[in-house]
Protein backbone atom coordinates (compact mmCIF):
# COMPACT_ATOMS: atom_id res chain seq x y z
CA UNK A 1 0.00 0.00 0.00
CA UNK A 2 1.06 3.14 -0.84
CA UNK A 3 0.54 6.61 1.25
CA UNK A 4 0.97 8.96 -1.61
CA UNK A 5 -3.03 9.50 -1.93
CA UNK A 6 -3.99 10.99 1.11
CA UNK A 7 -7.60 11.03 -0.05
CA UNK A 8 -8.06 7.54 0.70
CA UNK A 9 -9.24 6.75 3.91
CA UNK A 10 -7.44 3.76 4.63
CA UNK A 11 -3.88 5.72 3.60
CA UNK A 12 -5.22 7.78 6.35
CA UNK A 13 -5.83 5.23 8.93
CA UNK A 14 -2.45 4.01 8.37
CA UNK A 15 -0.90 7.24 8.56
CA UNK A 16 -2.47 7.86 11.78
CA UNK A 17 -2.36 4.56 13.12
CA UNK A 18 1.65 4.61 12.77
CA UNK A 19 1.70 8.23 13.95
CA UNK A 20 0.21 7.13 17.50
CA UNK A 21 3.00 5.09 18.06
CA UNK A 22 6.14 6.91 16.70
CA UNK A 23 4.85 9.82 17.32
CA UNK A 24 4.70 10.11 20.81
CA UNK A 25 7.67 11.63 22.82
CA UNK A 26 8.68 8.61 24.58
CA UNK A 27 8.98 6.27 21.78
CA UNK A 28 10.66 8.89 19.98
CA UNK A 29 12.96 9.19 22.78
CA UNK A 30 13.21 5.23 23.05
CA UNK A 31 14.03 4.55 19.71
CA UNK A 32 17.17 7.61 19.43
CA UNK A 33 18.48 6.03 22.20
CA UNK A 34 18.49 3.00 21.42
CA UNK A 35 19.79 3.97 17.74
CA UNK A 36 22.69 6.43 19.21
CA UNK A 37 23.86 3.53 21.88
CA UNK A 38 22.83 -0.05 20.48
CA UNK A 39 21.55 -2.37 23.14
CA UNK A 40 20.83 -0.75 26.43
CA UNK A 41 19.50 -2.37 29.61
CA UNK A 42 15.65 -1.20 31.18
CA UNK A 43 17.82 1.12 33.58
CA UNK A 44 20.37 2.30 31.29
CA UNK A 45 17.68 3.73 29.01
CA UNK A 46 15.58 4.80 31.86
CA UNK A 47 18.44 7.04 32.71
CA UNK A 48 19.41 8.12 29.79
CA UNK A 49 15.85 9.72 28.91
CA UNK A 50 15.08 12.50 31.52
CA UNK A 51 11.35 12.47 32.82
CA UNK A 52 10.93 9.31 31.66
CA UNK A 53 8.47 7.52 34.76
CA UNK A 54 9.08 3.46 35.14
CA UNK A 55 6.05 2.70 34.09
CA UNK A 56 6.09 4.91 31.25
CA UNK A 57 8.71 3.39 29.72
CA UNK A 58 7.71 -0.20 30.43
CA UNK A 59 4.35 0.81 28.08
CA UNK A 60 6.62 2.52 25.64
CA UNK A 61 8.91 -0.66 25.67
CA UNK A 62 6.18 -2.95 25.50
CA UNK A 63 4.02 -1.22 22.50
CA UNK A 64 7.73 -0.30 20.17
CA UNK A 65 8.11 -4.39 20.80
CA UNK A 66 4.33 -5.44 20.19
CA UNK A 67 4.55 -3.18 16.47
CA UNK A 68 8.08 -4.76 15.81
CA UNK A 69 10.43 -1.93 16.73
CA UNK A 70 12.23 -3.11 19.40
CA UNK A 71 13.32 -6.71 20.35
CA UNK A 72 13.54 -7.53 23.95
CA UNK A 73 15.92 -10.45 25.15
CA UNK A 74 16.14 -11.73 28.67
CA UNK A 75 19.26 -13.84 30.17
CA UNK A 76 18.69 -17.13 32.63
CA UNK A 77 20.65 -15.52 35.16
CA UNK A 78 20.12 -14.15 38.73
CA UNK A 79 18.87 -11.19 38.96
CA UNK A 80 17.29 -11.70 34.88
CA UNK A 81 18.91 -9.20 33.45
CA UNK A 82 16.64 -8.12 30.00
CA UNK A 83 18.17 -5.68 27.13
CA UNK A 84 16.24 -3.78 24.28
CA UNK A 85 17.76 -3.27 20.68
CA UNK A 86 15.86 -2.37 17.97
CA UNK A 87 14.43 -4.63 15.48
CA UNK A 88 15.60 -4.67 11.78
CA UNK A 89 12.95 -2.50 10.98
CA UNK A 90 13.26 -0.28 14.02
CA UNK A 91 16.85 0.60 12.82
CA UNK A 92 15.24 2.06 9.42
CA UNK A 93 12.97 4.65 11.91
CA UNK A 94 16.69 5.78 13.61
CA UNK A 95 17.27 7.11 10.57
CA UNK A 96 14.30 9.83 10.77
CA UNK A 97 14.50 10.14 14.59
CA UNK A 98 17.76 11.16 14.31
CA UNK A 99 17.64 14.16 11.65
CA UNK A 100 14.87 15.27 14.24
CA UNK A 101 17.00 15.56 17.18
CA UNK A 102 19.50 17.24 15.01
CA UNK A 103 16.95 19.63 13.61
CA UNK A 104 15.53 19.82 17.53
CA UNK A 105 19.06 20.91 18.76
CA UNK A 106 19.82 23.14 15.97
CA UNK A 107 16.65 25.18 15.99
CA UNK A 108 15.80 24.71 19.66
CA UNK A 109 17.25 28.45 20.72
CA UNK A 110 15.41 30.25 17.85
CA UNK A 111 12.19 28.39 18.99
CA UNK A 112 12.66 29.38 22.80
CA UNK A 113 12.88 33.37 20.96
CA UNK A 114 10.30 33.46 19.28
CA UNK A 115 7.59 31.67 22.07
CA UNK A 116 9.31 34.74 23.77
CA UNK A 117 8.52 37.44 21.30
CA UNK A 118 4.60 35.58 20.51
CA UNK A 119 4.15 35.94 24.79
CA UNK A 120 5.43 39.60 25.07
CA UNK A 121 3.38 40.08 21.89
CA UNK A 122 0.59 38.35 23.23
CA UNK A 123 0.71 39.96 27.09
CA UNK A 124 0.94 43.50 25.44
CA UNK A 125 -2.10 43.15 23.14
CA UNK A 126 -3.74 41.61 26.86
CA UNK A 127 -3.11 44.43 28.54
CA UNK A 128 -4.28 47.42 26.22
CA UNK A 129 -7.67 45.64 25.81
CA UNK A 130 -10.22 47.14 27.22
CA UNK A 131 -10.80 46.06 30.77
CA UNK A 132 -13.25 43.34 31.32
CA UNK A 133 -16.05 44.22 33.79
CA UNK A 134 -16.88 40.67 35.80
CA UNK A 135 -20.55 40.30 37.55
CA UNK A 136 -20.66 38.46 40.56
CA UNK A 137 -23.07 36.42 41.52
CA UNK A 138 -24.71 37.29 44.82
CA UNK A 139 -25.05 33.79 47.17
Amino acid sequence: MSLHDTSKSANCHAMSDVLNRIGDKWSVMVVGMLGRNGTLRFNELKRTINGVSQRMLTLTLRNLERDGLVTRTIYPEVPPRVEYSLTEMGKTLDGPISKLWDWSAEHHTAIIEARDIYDARETAVAAAAEPRKVAYAQG
